[in-house]
């Protein structure tokens, strides 16, 4: 791979989890969101108008296009792999922003997904 083509596929990757967190953020302080329609319509327009969500919806639509330049020019098959490095990202990042749980067992799935994703790339 060359040095461009893995700047476009961790740019993708980590554009992908920028948004996860933005989308978090953006909905955080609103709570479960009900499942009925006057409930969803309120907070449809709150979320329409939050900037984070909106931030995250801008960082999919840049992920989108930069992952179209990675792909045309990196197989499918090793490209795609990689985005479950966007699980690494979210974990850490949902630790330190959001004070989620990060314990032994989260520790050791992201062990193995930098391994297994290592193994890909490698191969």
């Amino acid at each position: 791979m060359t040095p461009i083509a893995f700047l476009l596929v961790i740019t993708g990757v980590l554009l992908n989890a920028a948004a996860q967190l933005l989308l978090k953020a953006g909905v955080q302080h609103m709570g479960v969101i009900k499942l009925q329609f006057a409930t969803l319509m309120t907070a449809g327009w709150k979320l329409a108008f939050e900037p984070h969500i909106l931030g995250g919806l801008a960082c999919y639509v840049v992920s989108v296009v930069v992952w179209i330049l990675a792909l045309s020019r990196v197989p499918v098959s090793i490209a795609y792999p990689v985005l479950s490095l966007g699980y690494v990202v979210v974990a850490v990042g949902s630790w330190f922003l959001f004070g989620e749980s990060l314990g032994a067992v989260r520790i050791t799935g992201i062990v193995v997904i930098i391994v297994g994703v290592y193994l890909v790339a490698r191969g």
